[in-house]
């Protein structure tokens, strides 16, 4: 919690042009199946959480936005891509993956499942495989450099402050 005992996330896109920062409680978390989401994060569905009534403040630059409908933006990093916000008229939800922290934000409901694909529920029974065992195979992952802006604030993104869930 912050000083004024107020929860607070921070976030942003892959290369860290567009940060953010988030005081209050999210709203409902929720994954949506719909087509639109779907191109939209160019995956099976959009993970999103609601803002809700907690301030959302743009700490570096603001998302570029597309009209996907005559009711929503979509907002996206205009440098590196990342999609990170759903914009309708009762609100802004933002990409779970976009956030520092994701590992608390968990969906509580599925949205436009019409649209699911057949297969979603049968992803966690694949056979995995860690990072590590996939790059003992292939010698160019063990040299990969990420170019990727760390999960956390650095300088530059905006007024410093610590991040507690």
């Amino acid at each position: 919690m912050t000083l004024e005992n107020r929860p607070f996330h921070t976030g942003g896109c892959q290369c860290g042009a567009v940060r953010f920062r988030i005081r209050g409680a999210l709203g409902r978390a929720s994954v949506c199946h719909c087509r639109m989401c779907q191109k939209a994060f160019g995956a099976l569905y959009a993970p999103l959480v609601n803002v809700g009534s907690a301030e959302l403040v743009w700490t570096k630059r603001e998302p570029k936005r597309f009209r996907s409908s005559n009711q929503v933006l979509r907002g996206f990093c205009p440098e590196c891509g990342t999609p990170l916000t759903y914009e309708a008229p009762d609100g802004v939800a933002l990409a779970i993956g976009a956030f520092d922290d994701p590992s608390a934000i968990a969906p509580e409901i599925q949205f436009g499942i019409e649209a699911k694909l057949p297969y979603t529920d049968t992803v966690p029974g694949l056979p995995v495989r860690s990072s590590a065992e996939d790059a003992s195979d292939n010698a160019y992952l063990s040299d990969i450099v990420s170019f990727q802006h760390p999960d956390r604030e650095m300088p530059g993104d905006g007024p410093g402050e610590t991040p507690h869930a």
